[in-house]
C-alpha cells in the first residue's frame, strides 16, 4: 500500500506524540512493505508563528490531498490570551471543516493486564466495550457555524462491527 500522509505536529507535547507515532508508523511500512509518504504541515501555535493563521492555506492543500492525517495537539500558554486574534484551537475547527470531518470516536475497551493498574475495581473492568461518539461542529462548540454532514446509521458502523 501506497500512502501520503500529512503530518500536522502542532505544539509542546503534540511535537513529541506525532514523532514516536512517525516511528510507529516507519516500523509498520518496513514489516508491511508499505509505502507511507511523510508531509509535514503547520497548524496551531507554530502555525501562528510562523504565518500569523492557525490553519494556514498550504496546510489546507496538504489536509486535502493526504490520504491520512496525523495531527499533535495544538495550543500552550504562549497562544492562551484571550484577546488573541487567532487561537490554536482555531485551527483545529478549520480544519474538521476543510475536510468535512465532524465526530470524536473514541473506543474503550480493557485489558486484563491492566485491571490492577485502574483506580477502578478490576471487577468493574471485565468486559468494558463501549464508543462514545461526540459530535464537534456544531453549535457552540464551532463558534454557531454548521458543517454539512450525513450521520452513520450506527456507532457500530463506525467501529466496523457488525
Amino acid at each position: 500500500m501506497a500512502a501520503l500522509i500529512g503530518v500536522l505536529p502542532g505544539d509542546g507535547i503534540g511535537t513529541e506524540v506525532v514523532a514516536e507515532a512517525l516511528r510507529v508508523l516507519g516500523a509498520v511500512a518496513r514489516i508491511g512493505g508499505h509505502n507511507f509518504e511523510f508531509r509535514q504541515g503547520l497548524i496551531g501555535g507554530a502555525a501562528i508563528d510562523a504565518t500569523g493563521k492557525a490553519f494556514p492555506d498550504e496546510t489546507r492543500r496538504l489536509a486535502l490531498e493526504a490520504d491520512a492525517v496525523l495531527l499533535g495537539a495544538v495550543g500552550g500558554p504562549k497562544w492562551s490570551a484571550p484577546s488573541a486574534r487567532e487561537r490554536p484551537e482555531q485551527g483545529l475547527l478549520d480544519l474538521r471543516a476543510a475536510m468535512g470531518v465532524y465526530a470524536n470516536v473514541r473506543p474503550i475497551v480493557t485489558h486484563p493486564a491492566l485491571y490492577d493498574a485502574s483506580p477502578l475495581k478490576p471487577g468493574k473492568l471485565v468486559g468494558v466495550d463501549i464508543l462514545v461518539l461526540r459530535e464537534l461542529t456544531g453549535g457552540i462548540y464551532f463558534g454557531g457555524k454548521s458543517v454539512p454532514r450525513t450521520a452513520p446509521r450506527t456507532s457500530a458502523a463506525i467501529a466496523g462491527r457488525k
